[in-house]
């Protein structure tokens, strides 16, 4: 066989992925009480960040701080172009002192643009007063300029270089060029650093003028406006994408939010669930009790065990009395049903049996039913079928269930056909098909739902509890199968059960008889 035992727990999809030895099903994890803590700080943390300012977005403090990073991470190179320069002044035969006078300069100039970096790197963007720290800059991009001011006036010997002027030029649009994309944050910092040192290049060019000189010159005076323009245009991109991180930051922090609000209903849902659900359980027993008693002595009143009734009108209201108490009864079976199946806890007594035998008992029960209204049945079995592995309890409520709405929305004189199959991928069927008014498309949901009903059942004289197609439902869900309803209006419904081939038994083949002597032999 491909399936053995007599009994076991099958939970729905959900449980079976916490199912243990408990019988008891935890729907709220509390095995991970920090995670809504850390949410709960994050979303404080992201609303704390995003009410700093107020009104439009301010980005300066930002914009100080990259410039302080981008002057960090870039320390290293102004040493090795001095130390270069030194090299290749001593190599063209410069005096050995001059150069290094210029070069400990020049190194002194930049150190309180490093100092100034470093400690604004350092300072927390709500401790930075932006005004101040940017006239600070200015202040030290200016010093640090002072020392390529003294190289534009270093004046190489005579014969040391074929043309000393243009190599300088040459030097300082390399180094104007850099410092514009350093210095690209902080607007006008480039024209703070570098505007003396062009002025005094031009005014040492134009003492002893040349044609190449000159030129130098002009490019020279010419560059440090089109770089500032393209260093302009850098910060105005990086405020861009300033913005864009800001915004990108506000909605993480609106998600979180969301989230977290979302993560408290569900965890106050699951919670008011699980209390329903051991309530349900827990009161099984208190509210069958006194429906048996009331049951047992309405009836005994009804048939008038223990004597006549004088009065006709006792009669009739015990009768009424056993009527509301078998619905009464039928209703909290049901509802305890669904609670079970919701929380995981319906065991299912599994056992090989025939679907066709069991649709034809359930038929028969309900033939009385149909007859009074007038409906026939045509049941319709397909001879072939095996053994289902499935709980014949589930099974015969899943048909009672089905058999009961087609009953009672079926009009008077028609028919309800049920068939009992085989499927395409080798499982069986269940189909019940009436022809009644049949449920709108939009009321499918509706239906599906527990305590839901369609317009037409609230219309409809015989009402229900709504809880028989959701328990189908679960219970095809316990049995892996799948449940569709098909409906049209004015065509009908046909409700259709499939369950999967896994619980199809398959036969085993005879053991042959020389085999059998064989072993017999043998032994």
């Amino acid at each position: 066989m491909a399936n053995s035992g007599n009994s076991k727990q099958v939970m729905v999809p959900e449980a079976s992925k916490s199912a243990d030895k408990f019988a008891d099903k935890f729907i709220v994890d509390r095995t991970k009480p920090h995670r809504n803590s850390n949410v709960g700080l994050a979303v404080r943390r992201t609303r704390d960040r995003l009410s700093q300012n107020l009104g439009p977005p301010d980005f300066n403090r930002d914009m100080l701080k990259l410039h302080a990073r981008a002057i960090l991470s870039n320390a290293i190179k102004p040493p090795l172009l001095i130390v270069s320069i030194c090299v290749g002044g001593l190599y063209a035969g410069i005096d050995a002192q001059r150069i290094f006078t210029w070069a400990f300069a020049c190194l002194a100039c930049y150190l309180p643009l490093f100092a100034l970096a470093h400690r604004l790197n350092r300072l927390p963007e709500n401790e930075i007063e932006v005004t101040r720290t940017r006239y600070r800059l200015y202040a030290a991009h200016f010093a640090s300029g002072l020392g390529w001011a003294y190289f534009a006036i270093l004046q190489a010997p005579a014969g040391a270089l074929t043309d000393p002027a243009v190599i300088q030029g040459a030097v300082l649009l390399f180094v104007i060029a850099g410092t514009a994309i350093v210095t690209a944050s902080l607007g006008g910092a480039l024209v703070a650093a570098f505007a003396l040192p062009v002025c005094l290049f031009a005014f040492t060019v134009s003492a002893e003028p040349d044609t190449a000189s000159m030129v130098t010159a002009l490019v020279l005076a010419a560059s440090l406006p089109f770089l500032a323009y393209v260093a302009h245009h850098r910060n105005r991109a990086a405020l861009r994408l300033l913005a864009f991180e800001s915004e990108k930051n506000a909605l993480i922090g609106e998600l979180e939010t969301a989230k977290s609000m979302s993560d408290e209903a569900r965890r106050r849902a699951e919670e008011a669930n699980l209390a329903k659900s051991r309530f349900l359980a827990s009161m099984s027993h208190e509210l069958r009790t006194p429906l048996n008693a009331i049951l047992g002595f309405s009836e005994v009143m009804a048939n008038q065990v223990l004597g006549p009734l004088d009065n006709p009108t006792y009669r009739d209201y015990a009768n009424d009395i056993h009527t509301s108490g078998k619905h009464l009864l039928s209703l909290i079976n049901e509802i305890l049903d669904l609670s079970r199946i919701e929380a995981g806890r319906y065991r299912l007594n599994e056992e090989p049996l025939l679907l066709g035998p069991i649709v034809e008992d359930c038929c028969r029960l309900m033939e009385m039913k149909a007859r009074g209204k007038g409906i026939s049945l045509r049941l319709e079995v397909e001879p072939t079928l095996l053994r289902l592995f499935a709980d014949e309890r589930a099974i015969r409520q899943i048909t009672l269930n089905l058999l009961a709405n087609a009953v009672k929305f079926s009009p008077t004189g028609s028919e309800v056909r049920i068939r009992v199959g085989w499927t395409a991928g080798g499982g069986q069927y269940l189909a019940i098909k009436d022809n009644g008014p049949g449920i709108p498309d939009d009321e499918l949901a509706v239906v599906l739902s527990a305590f839901g009903q369609g317009s037409i059942a609230i219309k409809s004289a015989e009402q229900g509890t709504g809880l028989g197609l959701p328990i189908v439902q679960g219970l095809t869900a316990l049995h892996d199968g799948v449940f569709e309803l098909n409906s049209r209006l004015r065509s009908g419904t046909d409700a259709i059960v499939a369950f999967p081939r896994s619980r199809v038994m398959e036969e085993l083949p005879a053991v042959p008889r020389e085999r059998k002597r064989a072993s017999g032999g043998a032994a």
